[in-house]
């Protein structure tokens, strides 16, 4: 699947990699969310997938920070 492959890409960058990616996924979310509420958004569902992106992104740096302790 398209999201396991994600995931795997996430787990192999290191922490400073994936902060970088989380702060590129916010900033899509709010163009996203500011681009929704002047009804220029086509692709609602994006949304939805950006938002799992991130969260997705937040568990692999817990998991990271977790295996380092």
């Amino acid at each position: 699947m398209k999201t396991n492959k994600y995931v795997e890409d996430l787990k192999v960058k290191n922490a400073s990699e994936l902060n970088e990616e989380l702060v590129a996924a916010k900033k899509e979310l709010f163009n996203l969310r500011f681009q929704n509420a002047t009804n220029q958004l086509d692709n609602t569902s994006r949304i939805k997938e950006v938002r799992k992106n991130i969260a997705r992104i937040q568990t692999v740096i817990s998991e990271k920070a977790k295996a380092s302790n």
